[in-house]
């Protein structure tokens, strides 16, 4: 007896922990509750009760334990209508109450109050003759919808959605499946109809990630450095739901260094948002060197532009400007923009600071040094002016401070999160030369089982930057193989990026040859990559992949900046003057469309114009830094996007 009792225990507590699991509660039935008042009580319909608790139906017993279910989604309204249908006649017996009369006829006691008038100014006597009424008892439910319209707030992106909602991006894009990728303002989409209180707000103190296909908590683990519970613990619904692809997680704020994990934004389109047509006031600071230029004839001028890499630069990024400027204002929008040549000096921005007022700016675009910049930054920090730096990296962030071109820290955790994607699949290789032993050893790190080679030496201890086929043949196994190139070095890259294409083998049934794929990649794309030595088809063969802080636009596609751009000028516009158009575009349209360029960084969290997109996160303790990176790939002699 002793062991049924314990058998049945041991059951009943599994079939509790999984009723738990499965989003469900139990109830124990208290004496005289009916089962209208336990629907009522938890919100569902009487048949839910009876679907898991077939019992019931013949008799609600007290002390029974019922299963109720919990839904996420909105309540439905249960209405039970009673109608009268007839009388039975009652004699109180002595000891009868009215409640005890009440519960043996199912009724309440202002049921029977209302039809035997005398007890309200009387008490219940033996004998009295009651009568009480009988009723048709019909249960109404009023259904709610699975899904609700939702209409999208101010530059509100498609993970926000997700995340308030307690869905994926992929749900959301299942309910919606004629959505575009960026959402507008006011539009009218599909998301759960959840019960009051159980929508999410982000909370601009945490970071968010975006669960990638087939992530456990094993690899999130060595990804974010947080245990399950600690995931748990931030997420509850990971506990009964578990973890789903492209599932939104809440983790804790991620600092400067390791703000790759935060997930990629929707993209925010913010001419459609434009709301302050105020005129806007702004600099843009550039070391021209006018000084310098010869203007005795137009020769002698294209040959101090040929000469001065600052002014070429300058008048490139500037050139962008003009263009963008001239598209701001056809939106409508009022501009005035003061222009300064700081002649690559920081003595000459001094004296532009003291002589003009930047008081009342609402931005300034550059100077391009990271002395002037600093020196511009530090200077407008007093008056809450922000400062965007056009290029420059590993600036001191003051609070002011927006440095939009993506850190190379940042780059390189792109490209090693794209092959831990796959480096389960795949053979790892990391070749490097002598200057770049210390991003060899940084990868191994990270790729535990990665094979390494160096470029050989002469007899003297010195780096030839060179390698044999055997030296690579060796290391490469059948099937896929993805191997990292660290240099800087332009004849080292040619080398290596030969070979690997001469050893590309596909599989032969008839010879045993087995296919022998490889993917190049490279933490650091610099000119070794891009000189003449190269050669391109080799680095499409080897769909060689990279991180950048821009893209290149499709010349095939219409863009009407391009098209502007070589009307005005008679040329194709280079990467500088996409950056100045890029760059302007976002600032003054964030300005415009937010308070100020600050809480812009809330409001539109990504942007993406021709070439560069922009997502600002902001440091602990300081400024602004673009979090947005591309990770591209050489596909067919050009360079394409690889959508992730």
């Amino acid at each position: 007896m002793n062991r049924f009792l314990l058998a049945l225990i041991f059951v009943l507590a599994i079939g509790f922990f999984s009723v738990q699991a499965q989003n469900f509660s139990t109830h124990q039935v208290k004496k005289g509750e009916t089962i209208e008042e336990i629907s009522k009580r938890y919100y569902v319909t009487l048949t839910d009760i009876y679907s898991l608790n077939p019992d019931a139906k013949n008799e609600l017993k007290p002390n029974t334990i019922l299963i109720i279910p919990i839904s996420k989604s909105k309540k439905p309204t249960v209405t039970i209508n009673k109608e009268l249908v007839g009388f039975a006649e009652h004699e109180t017996k002595r000891k009868e109450t009215l409640y005890s009369i009440a519960k043996a006829y199912g009724v309440s006691e202002d049921d029977i109050k209302k039809h035997n008038t005398f007890l309200y100014a009387n008490i219940l006597k033996k004998g009295d003759n009651l009568k009480i009424p009988k009723f048709k008892i019909t249960e109404v439910v009023e259904e709610n919808k699975l899904t609700k319209d939702y209409t999208v707030l101010p530059k509100e992106g498609k993970w926000r959605v997700a995340y308030k909602f307690g869905i994926t991006v992929t749900e959301l894009d299942a309910l919606n499946p004629e959505i575009e990728s960026v959402l507008k303002e006011g539009q009218i989409i599909k998301v759960p109809n959840l019960e009051a209180g159980l929508e999410r707000e982000v909370d601009e103190k945490y970071s968010y990630y975006k669960v990638l296909p087939k992530e456990g908590f094993y690899r999130l683990k060595l990804k974010l450095g947080l245990e399950q519970s600690e995931l748990e613990a931030l997420n509850p619904e990971l506990k009964v739901d578990g973890l789903k692809d492209d599932m939104i997680l809440k983790i804790p704020y991620v600092n400067f260094a390791n703000d790759v994990f935060v997930p990629e934004t929707d993209k925010i389109n913010l001419i459609d948002s434009i709301a302050n047509f105020s005129k806007k006031h702004i600099a843009v600071m550039l070391p021209f060197r006018l000084n310098r230029v010869d203007f005795d004839s137009i020769t002698d001028t294209k040959n101090s532009i040929k000469k001065d890499p600052y002014l070429n630069a300058s008048l490139d990024f500037y050139s962008g400007i003009l263009i963008a400027v001239d598209s701001l204002k056809n939106l409508g929008i009022s501009l005035k923009v003061d222009v300064y040549d700081t002649k690559y000096q920081v003595s000459e921005v001094s004296k532009i600071i003291d002589d003009n007022n930047f008081e009342k700016l609402d931005a300034v675009i550059g100077p391009l040094t990271s002395d002037a910049f600093d020196k511009v930054s530090s200077d407008l920090r007093a008056f809450n002016v922000p400062v965007i730096s056009p290029i420059g990296t590993n600036l001191k962030l003051y609070d002011n401070v927006f440095q939009s071109r993506p850190s190379d820290d940042l780059l390189k955790d792109k490209i090693i999160e794209f092959v831990k994607k796959d480096s389960l699949k795949s053979n790892i290789v990391i070749i490097a030369d002598s200057k770049t032993i210390d991003v060899s050893n940084e990868l191994k790190l990270q790729f535990n089982y990665a094979k390494q080679i160096h470029s050989r030496k002469n007899k003297e201890g010195k780096d030839e930057f060179f390698l044999t086929k055997e030296d690579i043949q060796e290391v490469l196994k059948p099937g896929k193989n993805i191997v990292f190139l660290e240099t800087k070095n332009e004849g080292f890259a040619s080398n290596v990026t030969s070979v690997l294409a001469s050893l590309l083998q596909k599989e032969n049934i008839q010879l045993e040859k087995e296919s022998i794929e490889i993917t190049l990649v490279t933490t650091n794309i610099n000119a070794a990559f891009e000189g003449d030595q190269i050669n391109n088809t080799h680095l499409s063969k080897l769909n060689f992949h990279f991180a950048s802080t821009t893209k290149d636009y499709s010349e095939n596609e219409s863009n009407s900046f391009v098209e502007k751009y070589k009307q005005t000028y008679n040329i194709t516009p280079n990467k500088r003057a996409v950056k100045g158009f890029d760059l302007t575009m976002d600032v003054l349209l964030r300005i415009v469309s937010s308070e100020n360029l600050y809480t812009s960084v809330k409001n539109a969290p990504l942007t993406e114009y021709v070439e560069n997109k922009f997502e600002y996160q902001k440091k602990l303790f300081g400024g602004y830094y673009n979090n947005a990176v591309y990770l591209v790939k050489y596909d067919n002699l050009t360079i394409v996007e690889v959508k992730q």
